[in-house]
């Protein structure tokens, strides 16, 4: 063999040994990931497709009020601010997770910008929000 097949081989060694890395790695990267329909009901407005991931019993606080109702009873009243409170935009600024994942984020509304907290949990295989709070920024 000449040094041309042997630098070629390593080449494509290493490449094959990176891919197997990083696929082993991959469900790691995916502990702690908030799905994405979360985000985009969020920015939308649309209460049904957030209520879709709350928990059977949900901690919502919306501008100091605060309550624990149901899934249903979270979807209207997410549903009531949504039409006070056109969502324009929304932007996570931070996210994280321990033993529960959780985001920050910001929303630009028709009538003021407000700061967004939810915290999530998996439970039966199944992301679901157990808290989530709208405040003004």
């Amino acid at each position: 063999m000449n040094s041309k097949n042997i630098i070629a081989m390593k080449k494509k060694l290493g490449i094959f040994l990176f891919f197997t890395l990083w696929l082993s790695m991959s469900p790691l990267f995916s502990i702690g990931q908030i799905p994405g329909d979360i985000f985009t009901g969020l920015k939308a407005g649309n209460a049904k497709l957030v209520a879709s991931y709350f928990n059977e019993n949900i901690e919502l606080v919306i501008i100091d009020k605060e309550m624990v109702c149901s899934q249903a009873q979270g979807e209207q009243i997410l549903k009531d601010f949504f039409t006070r409170y056109k969502p324009l935009d929304f932007k996570i600024t931070h996210q994280g997770s321990d033993d529960s994942s959780y985001a920050i984020g910001k929303m630009q509304t028709s009538n003021g910008n407000f700061r967004v907290y939810y915290l999530i949990r998996v439970k039966a295989g199944k992301y679901q929000i157990v808290q989530l709070k709208i405040d003004k920024d």
